[in-house]
């Protein structure tokens, strides 16, 4: 089964026209060293919140430093620190929207050294500072979505207190007040 060069994921920036030479395409990437970047882009998404320079990506990888980088955006789409960027962003959103947490906290929590940069960035990519973005969230929050995600997986979770094999006998002879 051949592999599937995997899509590049949507930014909010396009990406720079790859460069070739002499008129030739870009030749597939060799299915190894896809998972091999994957591997790393496996590592970033796990622990997005450490730093990862380009020299630990391709430790990673094993893979020299240069060849990572030009290798991770040809399958990817975006350059390796774009997309652990975009990581940092995904995950602060989500902190902004679900929890009551300072923004400075979030900040640090997501990886960031600075709050200014933070904030500039997180501007950059969404559009929005990150507490309006927590603002508007709240704003079009309908009451299910204040309901913490916790009591509410409870709340939708089948009754498995009696044995499956257990209703099924029940339901055949009647017995199940369903």
């Amino acid at each position: 089964m051949p592999f599937e060069r995997p899509h590049p994921l949507p930014s909010s920036a396009p990406a720079a026209p790859s460069k070739q030479t002499s008129g030739a395409a870009i030749a597939p990437q060799d299915p190894t060293l896809l998972r091999r970047l994957l591997r790393a882009k496996d590592r970033m998404d796990a622990a997005s919140h450490e730093a990862w320079p380009v020299q630990r990506l391709a430790e990673v990888s094993g893979v020299s430093e240069a060849h990572f980088a030009r290798s991770f955006r040809q399958a990817f789409g975006i350059p390796p620190h774009r997309y652990l960027l975009t990581r940092r962003i995904e995950q602060a959103t989500t902190l902004l929207r679900d929890t009551n947490l300072p923004i400075t906290e979030i900040a640090f929590a997501t990886g960031w050294e600075s709050l200014g940069t933070f904030g500039r960035i997180f501007r950059d990519i969404t559009g929005m500072s990150p507490s309006g973005v927590r603002r508007e969230a709240q704003a079009n929050a309908t009451p299910l979505d204040r309901v913490p995600a916790c009591v509410l997986k409870a709340a939708q979770r089948p009754d498995l207190t009696t044995a499956v094999l257990e209703k099924r006998r029940r339901l055949a002879e009647g017995t199940n007040p369903s």
